[in-house]
């Protein structure tokens, strides 16, 4: 089983990943819970380069590179490795994040962002990806409290502080990408309290997967 969260910022993810686990644990199955960038021991030293505020002057193209490596290293070192020991592997993000911010909201080729794609997850895809959907001005003001509570304004928050036309182009894309690839794909109205949303992303996973 590997599942991925994607989403724009304010969405929920951590929290809906955090409940699944809790499931599939109660369930019986052993849970790897882990998310890009960071997942791995070099994507950990990538993600202070990717979210934090001073990264600000990265162009298009080396933020995409970025992502792509750690994502490389994160399929060989941590998914990979937990999906042949048996585990359910659930991810906060994954290579549509990809086609999607740098594609997108970015204005890179998404087509192309795709072949990147299928380099650095060496044929590794999810089984069922959950699309969180918010509109972008509620999301941001859950992202924006978020980081201010946990004291990650500066160290996260550079996608926070991109403008809001920007995380409406990446909303758009989204929801473009999922209707492209709607057999692995469900979308799920994030907007309700986290229970309301975790109980529609129950019956998805317990659909799929049998659970």
């Amino acid at each position: 089983m590997f599942v991925t969260f994607e989403g724009i910022e304010g969405t929920g993810k951590s929290t809906q990943i955090a409940m699944l686990r809790q499931y599939l644990e109660a369930k019986g199955r052993r849970v790897l819970v882990t998310l890009e960038p960071g997942g791995s021991r070099v994507g950990r030293e990538l993600r202070k380069m990717l979210l934090h505020m001073e990264g600000k002057d990265l162009t298009g193209e080396t933020e995409l590179f970025l992502y792509l490596a750690d994502r490389a290293q994160h399929v060989s070192q941590v998914i990979r490795p937990a999906l042949d020991r048996g585990q359910a592997v659930i991810s906060d993000r994954f290579a549509d994040s990809t086609v999607v911010y740098q594609g997108y909201g970015r204005g890179l080729d998404p087509k192309l962002l795709h072949q990147f794609n299928k380099i650095a997850v060496a044929g590794l895809w999810p089984e069922l990806t959950i699309l969180l959907d918010i509109d972008p001005e509620l999301g941001l003001k859950r992202a924006m409290t978020r980081n201010m509570r946990e004291g990650k304004v500066k160290e996260e928050g550079r996608f926070e502080a991109e403008s809001l036309s920007f995380h409406k182009r990446v909303r758009e894309g989204y929801l473009m990408w999922a209707a492209l690839n709607k057999e692995r794909f469900k979308v799920v109205d994030a907007s309700p309290g986290a229970q309301a949303v975790f109980e529609d992303i129950r019956r998805v996973v317990d659909e799929r997967f049998g659970t």
